[in-house]
């Protein structure tokens, strides 16, 4: 029998904690995060991490438990959700998992079995330097060329997956997206009930998104990402959360707060549309538009037929 699971899912800031914590509650579930930002310490501002109180008392597995300094694949992900997920599910509670990292949650409800690749240190440190000299988008473009649907899915500022997609077709001689392919012969262990969440209007997500960088900022990112300025070199994976490398600038001294700030609230609106371009293409999914009526009570009327 699979392991029945619900999945919340859809862009930044579209409420998404708040309708798995409200499931939670009333399907006696647990949370596993599927956020690729919030499992490092310390980036509790600049990541959106919900506080305890936010919490209201339901269990979140894998947010705030890896420090800033250890990179986290999308392998590292599907196989520690895995065991949380049978963890919950052993207690007879629901496992609720809630993000908007679409590349974890396809390839943990898809079953994607990730296969042990060699590593080259010396080719990624070439690749760090080409980045270096020739910009990061020069760098993304070389991945384009040898595997465009998996560089369509990759930022170019995400220089550890670009890097990662490169070695692996370095080392093995095949595309980053069919070894994904491949992967999917197996069927998945899950039977997954989506829930899409989003709004009617762009502009009332995009709204919702530049208020809570507002809030961000009341709350203290400015000074939460200055402490962590001060170890930029210790970031890895982490260097690439919105909100921190946007903030680098006013650091430097070479843009104002203001901008900065602005900056933030660009790229992450750039960053929702993403989101929802990746998971549209989901059929799977559920979708629901908080803004209209009754929204909240179809979505716990669904998850009933699990």
């Amino acid at each position: 029998m699979k392991k029945k699971v619900i999945a919340v899912v859809g862009p930044t800031a579209s409420g998404k904690t708040d309708i798995g914590i409200m499931l939670a509650k009333e399907f006696d579930g647990e949370i596993v995060s599927a956020d690729s930002m919030q499992i490092y310490k310390g980036m509790d501002i600049a990541t959106a991490k919900p506080s305890q109180e936010e919490m209201q008392g339901i269990p979140h597995h894998l947010i705030d438990f890896l420090e800033r300094d250890c990179a986290f694949s999308v392998a590292d992900y599907v196989n520690l959700a895995g065991q949380k997920i049978n963890d919950i599910i052993s207690r007879g509670r629901i496992p609720i998992i809630v993000g908007g990292t679409g590349l974890y949650i396809d390839s943990l409800l898809d079953n994607i079995k990730f296969s042990e690749t060699k590593k080259d240190e010396e080719y990624c440190t070439s690749l760090e330097r080409f980045a270096e000299e020739h910009g990061n988008k020069e760098l993304h473009k070389l991945l384009e060329n040898v595997d465009y649907e998996t560089a369509s899915n990759i930022h170019p500022n995400n220089l550890v997956r670009v890097i990662r997609a490169l070695e692996v077709f370095h080392t093995t001689g095949k595309k980053a997206s069919e070894l994904k392919a491949e992967s999917r012969l197996e069927e998945s262990p899950y039977d997954a009930l989506m829930i899409g969440l989003n709004y009617s209007s762009r502009d009332i997500l995009y709204d919702r998104i530049n208020r809570r960088v507002d809030i961000m900022v009341q709350k203290g990112l400015v000074e939460e990402v200055g402490n962590l300025y001060l170890e930029s070199g210790k970031m890895k994976t982490a260097s690439n959360a919105i909100g921190y490398k946007e903030l680098l600038p006013y650091f430097e001294k070479t843009q104002s707060l203001e901008d900065c700030i602005d900056k933030i609230k660009q790229e992450t609106r750039h960053y929702a549309k993403r989101q929802l371009t990746w998971f549209r293409r989901n059929e799977k999914i559920n979708w629901f538009m908080l803004d209209e009526f009754n929204e909240k009570r179809k979505i716990s009327q669904i998850c009933r037929k699990l």
